[in-house]
């Protein structure tokens, strides 16, 4: 079976156990790609000893600065939330999974966890592709940070495995990264401004233009046709 595509992103973690207690949860499924974002996660000592025969992920851990540095080489990203948020149905792990193993032949996927004070901005979460959540009990809908990276990491292995079984499809070529996907966002955001359609405050109306693209998981060859046509609508208005 090859390697899941996926990263796993934990953004602004405080607490050195639950870090070193994902990178364990990560160990046991086989999983090596994450990184930190903004930690401030207080003493290392404390994450190695969590980190049981992990050791070696908390080293190799990279560190990023913000959410768009840490996904931005990936074609899919999947925020963690249990918080309801309106218009936006939540995959389960194993949907997440799946959608992940489908994405994998052209692209990375980042499945995205917030700090344990807050979890995800609500601009984070706007900024992810899909959302996915844990189906908890009402009574106690937040669940630790490494258990749910122990979750998510149990459903991608399951998913990868599954894959493997079934053969693994074709790439139809590689999908689309993070970056330039935004990049295709800020060329519409400036053809829909030039051509009078943003006359006023934006709101929400690029970015759900943007989305119905985004879903369409495009090609990387895709993604410049769209940059290049949209940049030329502009600058032609």
């Amino acid at each position: 079976m090859s390697r899941p595509r996926v990263r796993f992103v934990l953004v602004r973690p405080r607490i050195a156990e639950n870090v070193g207690a994902a990178a364990r949860a990560l160990a046991n499924f086989g999983l090596d790609d994450w990184v930190l974002v903004s930690p401030d996660a207080g003493d290392p000592r404390a994450a190695r000893r969590l980190a049981v025969h992990a050791g070696h992920l908390l080293e190799g851990v990279r560190v990023a600065s913000s959410l768009d540095e840490a996904v931005a080489d990936c074609a899919l990203v999947i925020g963690t939330t249990s918080r309801r948020v309106r218009g936006r149905h939540p995959l389960l792990p194993e949907e997440a999974a799946r959608a992940a193993a489908e994405v994998a032949p052209g692209g990375r996927t980042a499945l995205v966890f917030g700090g344990e004070r807050d979890g995800l901005a609500a601009s984070e979460l706007a900024r992810c592709d899909a959302l996915s959540a844990v189906p908890t009990d009402a009574r106690q809908p937040s669940l630790n940070l490494a258990q749910a990276v122990g979750i998510y990491a149990h459903a991608v292995r399951g998913a990868a495995a599954g894959a493997a079984r079934d053969g693994e499809p074709r790439a139809a070529g590689a999908r689309a990264t993070d970056t330039e996907l935004r990049g295709v966002e800020e060329a519409l955001r400036r053809a829909l401004r030039e051509g009078g359609f943003l006359a006023g405050p934006e709101r929400h109306a690029v970015r759900d233009l943007a989305a119905t693209l985004r879903r369409a998981r495009l090609s990387r060859r895709e993604a410049r046709l769209w940059n290049a046509a949209l940049r030329r609508l502009a600058r032609g208005v």
